[in-house]
């Protein structure tokens, strides 16, 4: 079985194709969800983080994810030193996840892949990639952040035209392209690869 990244920066719209993926049948591990699970149920990493962070960081059994955002997710130190907690349990855990699938192929859509030296467990990736003002106005309109607080955000991921040529495939998700044609031709190509065929131009 093929183990496949899906990636892209902040509003590039990865879990919109992740999604088209998962509806045609294939296992996709959500990474930014599964960090959510692992920092509300895993009590070593919720010890690290209220260790680092302090109480407040929680709220009962759950992150405080307003005091979060607040206090360490627009701190480039801050977010380094919760992402030194999570991204190796996250890691761990998709490694695991991508052990029990038992189909062609199998994603993990995460952001930060290549930063967190997750494309090591991946046999490939694929990059989504939309225009930059196309991706603030998404993060803007979804998460209800100012133009700044969404371009800081950026500002703290790799590039997306270095994150795009490390990827072996790229989405384009421009609201003109359209991504149904995109999923499928990548699609059959890795299927010709997981069957040891020659890749499909």
């Amino acid at each position: 079985m093929l183990k496949i990244g899906l990636t892209g920066g902040i509003g590039s719209g990865k879990t919109t194709v992740s999604d088209i993926f998962r509806v045609m049948g294939i296992p996709v591990y959500y990474a930014d969800a599964a960090a959510r699970r692992i920092m509300r149920e895993d009590h070593a990493i919720r010890a690290r983080i209220i260790e680092s962070f302090g109480p407040q960081s929680y709220r009962g059994d759950l992150p405080d994810r307003d005091w979060l955002s607040a206090n360490v997710f627009r701190n480039r130190d801050a977010t380094e030193r919760m992402n030194a907690i999570v991204h190796p349990a996250t890691i761990s855990d998709a490694r695991g996840w991508m052990g029990r699938q038992k189909g062609i192929y199998a994603i993990k859509e995460a952001a930060l892949i290549f930063e967190s030296g997750g494309e090591r467990d991946l046999d490939l990736v694929i990059g989504v990639t939309a225009p930059p003002e196309l991706r603030i106005k998404r993060v803007m309109h979804r998460d209800g952040l100012s133009r700044d607080a969404v371009l800081q955000r950026m500002a703290r991921q790799m590039p997306e035209d270095d994150k795009m040529k490390r990827c072996q495939f790229v989405i384009i998700n421009d609201d003109r392209t359209a991504l149904i044609p995109q999923v499928l031709k990548i699609h059959r190509k890795l299927v010709g690869l997981a069957d040891g065929q020659p890749e499909m131009a």
